[in-house]
């Protein structure tokens, strides 16, 4: 099916912000049914993540003929006592652990945590931990670091690349119960929120002031700010909006040790001393948790351009945005929707080639 038969070549459809936002949302999520569909039907799709426990072998499994990457020996293997101590410092219903460590749960019930969208890449973690303040954060990141057991912290685990996903037997520290809005300056636009918040729900929440969101994506539904923030993540905003290198004012991080960096400042500018948040966006939480945000919003807009447009044929795109000089990005957002039957049967073929 070829999406771009929905519309005239080339046309251009001015809409209010919801119908245009609707009628995007459908394409792709058409797009991404005739993509799955396409493909053989052992592919791992994240519409069904709880049946696809199967299909794959874990990451580990990959490296047992690889001596070059093994787990580093300096880390410790999970023990008991210390899913016990991580209880002394959350409620039972915030930690998510096998039989083996006096949970309830089985391999399957993690099974969500350990595996990445849109990949094969699958760990083997036996505990995931769902902190609600900064404080608890601290206090697991402290042990972790005293004991040499391993972390990875995990957002909305939407990210194709796995950067949230345990290769060996990692702790998992999931943000997605911090999901606080901690506060909001309609004049200045400054939004202050927990790590956790689902850009969606963000963008929904400002929205009702008049404001919008700096970044959007596809994952926006499931993917976290804070996990926008330690990815660097763009969407079809960064023309309008730019980095969020610009857009974020300030950070809350935890550092591997436990110290606590508030830095959650909502001054557009601010030259007292280093820009520590800089370290920290695209970091991948490798050089300490996110756990709170502040960013800057906009001046919602009032009409939403979507263009739809051959990928085969990028040269008319350029052409078009050249013909109006540059107003589109400076009026109107752009939803560009590419031709999805070019694009999928490159990555069929791709798969494959994987495959073999």
């Amino acid at each position: 099916m070829n999406l771009f038969k929905l519309a005239p070549k080339r046309a251009v459809r001015i809409s209010s912000l919801n119908i245009a936002t609707r009628e995007t949302a459908n394409l792709t999520n058409l797009a991404h049914r005739n993509f799955f569909s396409s493909l053989n039907k052992n592919y791992y799709s994240p519409l069904d993540r709880k049946n696809s426990l199967s299909i794959f072998k874990f990451t580990q499994s990959r490296y047992i003929t690889n001596p070059a990457v093994t787990k580093i020996e300096k880390f410790k293997k999970l023990e008991k006592e210390d899913v016990d101590f991580f209880g002394s410092i959350l409620p039972s219903s915030s930690i998510l652990t096998t039989q083996e460590y006096g949970g309830k749960h089985t391999t399957h019930d993690l099974h969500i945590h350990n595996i990445a969208a849109f990949t094969d890449i699958t760990g083997s973690s036996n505990l995931v931990l769902f902190p609600t303040t900064a404080n608890q954060v601290s206090q697991i990141l402290k042990y972790c670091n005293e004991k040499m057991i391993a972390i990875v912290p995990q957002g909305g685990n939407t990210g194709v690349l796995a950067g949230g996903i345990a290769v060996f037997d990692e702790v998992i520290l999931s943000l997605s119960k911090m999901n606080k809005i901690r506060s909001l300056d309609k004049d200045s636009g400054a939004l202050v929120c927990d790590a956790g918040c689902v850009l969606e729900e963000l963008d929904n929440y400002v929205g009702e002031f008049g404001l919008t969101m700096p970044i959007d994506l596809g994952a926006k539904g499931s993917c976290h700010i804070g996990g926008n923030v330690s990815t660097n993540a763009g969407g079809i905003r960064y023309l309008k909006f730019g980095s969020l290198h610009g857009s974020v004012l300030g950070l809350e991080v935890v550092l591997p040790d436990g110290t606590i960096i508030n830095n959650l400042s909502t001054l557009r500018k601010d030259s007292t001393g280093y820009d520590i948040k800089q370290l920290f966006i695209g970091a991948e939480g490798t050089l300490g948790v996110v756990t709170g945000v502040s960013i800057l919003t906009a001046k919602k807009p009032k009409k939403l351009m979507s263009l739809y447009e051959d990928l085969q044929n990028s040269g008319t795109v350029e052409d078009g945005i050249v013909i109006e000089g540059g107003k589109v990005f400076h009026y109107l957002f752009i939803n560009y929707l590419i031709n999805y039957n070019s694009l999928l049967r490159h990555e069929k073929n791709e798969l494959e080639k994987f495959k073999a």
